[in-house]
């Protein structure tokens, strides 16, 4: 992205944010917000070591600054405050800022430790904090009633569903990103066999990422781990007789923002590879349906109970399923395969806030989107089918057992799990969406 349409871009985002937090902190009943940048986490209490920072959302919302103690200070009307800690360890030392184009739109003053914010707040304002921890608020001077407040953390959240033309821009950077590993990680499984490890060590040189700066740790699951949903513990060595599956859940991270793909790719020609490419097909073919159907005002929860509806359609169409349609859809058995929500909110927070305000019903426990499909969201949509053990297990001992083809389901078991996974952004035009994923990977899955 050239920097001058990132400095434009990033004036306009601040401007809107301004216009938008205004009214926000006012009918909270706040003069100015003072927002912490977040406190580095010790990995446990019996050591010395320290997690990487992830900043305070609602600091990176404003500020693509990944350093621990800063301080921005808000006040309507008036220029923001940027409260730079200064950093004098020899042991340690922040990265540098990917961009400088934010520096130019605030007063930066430099401290040597938290309490020095103090002198920097608005004399006689009732200000709000907004950050993790309140040992922080207290060096401040603010007292544990103004920490956190909901009448103020609900509605920035609710402001945050919807993207900045600068955000989706950063969005867009970190798909091109992903996309790029994704890549380089399918080609390697296409032409050798490598370990788990081997392919995420792949991916993060591919995408020029340390693993803490992943949005998420990556998803890369051989074989039968594709059914584990968040499979993390990699597999190091290459197995004996390759697996023949790879589910890649990988996203990466630009100035804050996050991207989110899943691509799911078999290869071989036995009987349990070729069945298992069917059903990849149906998922990707019934993934790019979903997008499709995509609208204005639409519930974002309809769209993931067509999914399982479809869902249920593929697992007859490939067999697993023997009852029929009406017969499997008052069964809910799809819902032994597709377990998960149908998709997320997606921005500085890879599952982020905004889009699930209202519980999903009681059949979506895990759903995390319930909103009305609106102009300038951005989410996923993820629709999966996976063999799971304790799922089947369940199913198995059920009394809808006899609806399923056990020896089919079984051979389909060692090759996991399909998922594809696209990030999409509202446009409100005439195609109403913009799949930033496929414009970089046409393909969803496939061998």
């Amino acid at each position: 992205m050239q920097s001058m349409d990132l400095t434009k871009l990033y004036a306009e985002h601040l401007a809107d944010l301004e216009r938008r937090y205004a009214p926000v902190l006012s009918a909270a009943g706040f003069d100015a917000l003072a927002i912490h940048s977040g406190s580095l986490k010790k990995r446990t209490e019996f050591d010395d070591q320290y997690w990487p920072l992830r900043p305070t959302p609602y600091f990176h919302h404003w500020i693509p600054l990944s350093q621990a103690d800063c301080a921005l200070i808000l006040q309507p009307g008036k220029r923001p405050i940027l409260a730079w800690m200064k950093v004098t360890s020899f042991w340690e030392r922040p990265a540098k800022p990917e961009s400088d184009h934010f520096i130019g739109s605030f007063d930066i003053v430099s401290i040597e430790k938290s309490a020095d914010v103090k002198q920097h707040l608005p004399a006689g304002a009732r200000i709000a904090f907004l950050g993790e921890d309140k040992a922080t608020a207290t060096a401040w001077g603010l007292a544990d009633e103004v920490c956190n407040p909901l009448p103020l953390v609900g509605p920035l959240d609710r402001l945050r569903a919807f993207k900045t033309p600068y955000e989706i821009a950063c969005i867009v950077e970190a798909s091109r990103r992903a996309a790029v590993g994704h890549e380089a990680v399918l080609k390697a499984f296409r032409d050798s066999d490598r370990s788990e490890l081997e392919l995420h060590l792949l991916y993060l040189a591919a995408t020029h990422q340390d693993d803490p700066e992943t949005p998420y740790k990556n998803i890369v699951a051989l074989g039968a781990n594709g059914a584990t949903l968040h499979h993390v513990s990699y597999v190091k060595e290459a197995a004996h007789v390759p697996c023949q599956s790879l589910l890649l859940d990988a996203g990466s991270t630009y100035l804050g923002y996050c991207s989110d793909i899943t691509r799911t790719w078999v290869k071989g020609s036995g009987a349990a590879e070729s069945a298992f490419a069917h059903l990849v097909a149906e998922v990707e073919a019934m993934q790019l349906r979903l997008c499709g159907q995509i609208k204005l005002g639409l519930p974002y929860e309809e769209l993931h109970d067509d999914a399982h509806r479809q869902v249920t359609e593929i697992l007859r169409t490939v067999g697993v399923i023997k009852a029929s349609l009406e017969e499997a859809r008052a069964a809910g058995l799809s819902r032994s395969f597709f377990p998960h929500g149908l998709g997320h909110s997606l921005g500085l927070q890879c599952h982020d806030v905004g889009c699930a305000l209202v519980k999903p019903k009681v059949d979506n426990p895990y759903l995390r989107n319930t909103s009305t499909i609106t102009e300038s969201q951005v989410f996923t949509v993820e629709p999966g089918i996976y063999f799971i053990d304790r799922l089947l297990d369940e199913l198995r001992q059920g009394p809808h057992s006899s609806k399923i083809d056990w020896p089919l389901c079984d051979e389909l078991a060692q090759l996991g799990g399909v998922r594809i996974e696209d990030d999409l952004v509202v446009t409100g035009g005439p195609q109403v969406t913009r799949n930033l994923t496929r414009e970089l990977l046409p393909v969803g899955g496939g061998g």
